[in-house]
C-alpha cells in the first residue's frame, strides 16, 4: 500500500522499522501457533528485542537503555500490531512501567531495574485494575499500609498483562485510606517476596499469545523506597502518564489495521470466485478504497499525536481522541476484513481471524471507548 510521506520519521528510523519488521516476521510470526498454544510468548524474545534496542528504547543511557526518541519507540509499537503477534504486546506495558520509574523514581530504583529491563533480562507489568474496579482507579482497595521503612501489601488485581512472567510489577495501592480523592502510590513489587502469588493465566477471547493474570497480595513486605514517584500521589502520576499510554494503544492500531489491510489484499488477489480474482469485484475494490482511505486518515492522526506528544503539548484529550478514533478503526477495518475473506475468515488458522479475535480489547483497556468520549467531552463547550 503506497501512503503519503510520513514527515515524522527519519531515515534512522524507516532503517529501524525495516529491520524490525524482518525480525518479527522471522522470530515472532513463525511462533504465534506454539505461544498460543502455552498462553505467553517465550521469554527468549525480550531478550533478542533487548539486543536490537527495542525494549524500554527510550530509556536513558546512563541507565544502560538505548537513548532513543518517541519516534522510535512508536515505529517499534507499529510494528508489532502490523505484524500480528499478540503476545509481543507486553513490550508496551513493558515500557510504561520503565518510563514511570525514569521519569518519578529515585536513581537506586532505576540504576537497579532499569538496565535489566532495556535489556529484556527483566520484565516488568503494571497492576492497577481490580476485580471491583475497573476504569475508576479511585476504588481500588489494594492496601499499602505503613510500617516503619516498609509498607504492608494486601489485596488483588485481574486483567494483569505480563502477570505471569513479569519479574518486578509496578502495583497502584491506596497508602492513605482517609483520603477521598487520593492516597493513592505506585509500589514496585518484585515478584520472589513473600506473600506474592499468582493466579490462573487468565483465557481470553482473544490475545492468547499474551499472558493475563490475577495477582493476589497477601502481608507483601516491600520497601518504601520501592515507590515509584510522591507517596499519596500516585493518581497525579498516573493521569500525567496516561497521554502516552493511549497514544501507544492508538500506534498499535494503526498498525493491526495496516496488517488486516495487507493480508486482504494479498488474500483477493489470490482467491477467485466465479472464475475471477475477488480483487476484481467492484464491492471488493470499493470496501477497500474506504478501508485505506481510513488508515490514511488514522496514520495522519497519529502522526500529529507523536509531534505533539513530542512538544510536551499532547493534551489528555487529543490522547482520547487517538485512542478512540484509531481503535474503533481498527476494529471496523478487520471486521471488513473478515467479510472479503469469506468463510475462511471464521477458520483460526488465518491471520485475519486472529487480528478480529484480538483487535476487540484495544477498546476496553487503556480506558474504554466510553471512558474516552467523557473525557474528549468534559473540554467541549457543552450545557450540563
Amino acid at each position: 500500500m503506497t501512503t503519503m510521506k510520513r514527515t515524522i520519521y527519519s531515515q534512522e528510523h524507516e532503517l529501524l522499522r525495516g529491520e524490525l519488521k524482518k525480525f518479527f516476521d522471522s522470530e515472532a510470526v513463525p511462533k504465534l501457533d506454539a505461544w498460543e498454544s502455552q498462553g505467553y510468548a517465550d521469554r527468549e524474545i525480550w531478550n533478542q528485542l533487548g539486543a536490537l534496542g527495542a525494549m524500554s528504547c527510550m530509556v536513558d543511557e546512563k541507565y544502560g537503555g538505548p537513548g532513543g526518541d518517541m519516534r522510535a519507540a512508536c515505529v517499534i509499537y507499529e510494528e508489532i500490531g502490523r505484524c500480528g503477534v499478540a503476545g509481543l504486546g507486553g513490550i508496551g506495558v513493558h515500557d510504561i512501567v520503565a518510563y514511570y520509574m525514569q521519569n518519578n523514581a529515585s536513581d537506586a530504583l532505576c540504576e537497579t531495574w532499569l538496565p535489566k529491563a532495556a535489556s529484556g533480562e527483566a520484565l516488568f507489568a503494571v497492576a492497577m485494575t481490580e476485580p471491583g474496579a475497573g476504569s475508576d482507579l479511585r476504588g481500588i482497595k489494594t492496601s499499602a499500609r505503613r510500617e516503619g521503612d516498609d509498607y504492608i501489601i494486601n489485596g488483588s488485581k485481574i486483567f494483569i498483562t505480563n502477570g505471569m512472567m513479569a519479574d518486578a510489577i509496578a502495583v497502584v495501592c491506596r497508602t492513605d485510606p482517609t483520603a477521598e480523592r487520593g492516597g493513592i502510590s505506585i509500589v514496585l513489587v518484585e515478584t520472589d517476596r513473600e506473600g506474592f502469588k499468582r493466579g490462573k493465566n487468565l483465557n481470553k477471547m482473544g490475545q492468547k499469545s499474551q499472558d493475563t493474570a490475577e495477582l493476589f497480595f497477601d502481608n507483601v513486605r516491600v520497601p518504601v523506597s520501592n515507590t515509584i514517584g510522591d507517596e499519596n500521589r500516585g493518581l497525579n502520576l498516573l493521569m500525567a502518564e496516561l497521554p502516552f499510554e493511549r497514544l501507544l494503544i492508538g500506534v498499535v492500531a494503526l498498525g493491526g489495521a495496516k496488517g488486516a489491510y495487507a493480508e486482504t489484499v494479498a488474500y483477493v488477489n489470490e482467491r477467485k470466485a466465479f472464475g475471477q480474482p475477488v480483487a476484481s469485484f467492484q464491492n471488493t475494490r470499493y470496501k477497500l478504497a474506504e478501508l485505506r482511505t481510513d488508515i490514511e486518515v488514522g496514520e495522519a492522526f497519529v502522526d500529529r499525536c507523536v509531534e505533539a506528544h513530542d512538544n510536551g503539548q499532547l493534551s489528555t484529550e487529543q490522547a482520547s481522541m487517538c485512542k478512540l478514533w484509531l481503535t474503533e478503526m481498527q476494529d471496523r477495518v478487520v471486521d471488513a476484513c473478515v467479510q472479503l475473506h469469506g468463510g475462511y475468515g471464521y477458520m483460526w488458522e488465518y491471520p485475519i481471524t486472529r487480528r478480529y479475535a484480538d483487535s476487540r480489547v484495544q477498546r476496553i483497556y487503556g480506558g474504554t471507548s466510553e471512558i474516552m468520549k467523557e473525557l474528549i467531552s468534559r473540554s467541549a463547550a457543552l450545557d450540563s
